[in-house]
């Protein structure tokens, strides 16, 4: 089954409605697709602006229909994007959610797809196995 996992833009993109963003999570289901992100990554996208109830719909597009995925960042997982950080020469403060976030998509079942407004950090850490796409 392919993924589709979205960062923090990602996620702000489907809750203003991108037409893009959420044709694609609307499909998702139909065509066997993940949508996933990452516990993190809803913390980092949620925000004083964001209407709490709008907010949690939109999680619930990405957690339904057992085709979608919010994954905790366990301590498996910071272990592996600081080794991963390091690996790059990145700080982790600056990149620790982005590090973490492609352990998740470097993890995630082939092919997979990370829909993000930071191409250039995310593809460097994902590495050529997953699809960095800017949104």
């Amino acid at each position: 089954m392919d993924g589709l996992l979205l960062d923090s833009e990602g996620l702000s993109k489907l809750y203003r409605k991108d037409r893009t963003v959420a044709a694609l999570v609307q499909a998702a289901p139909e065509e066997g697709v993940r949508v996933a992100t990452s516990a993190m990554t809803t913390l980092e996208a949620d925000y004083e602006r964001i209407h709490p109830i709008r907010f949690k719909w939109v999680l619930s597009r990405v957690d339904v229909h057992d085709v979608h995925d919010v994954h905790d960042v366990t301590k498996e997982v910071t272990d592996q994007a600081a080794t991963l950080l390091r690996a790059h020469h990145l700080h982790s403060h600056k990149h620790a959610i982005d590090g973490a976030f492609a352990v998740i998509a470097r993890n995630a079942p082939r092919p997979v797809t990370v829909l993000t407004s930071d191409p250039e950090d995310l593809t460097l850490l994902c590495g050529p196995s997953v699809e960095v796409v800017k949104v």
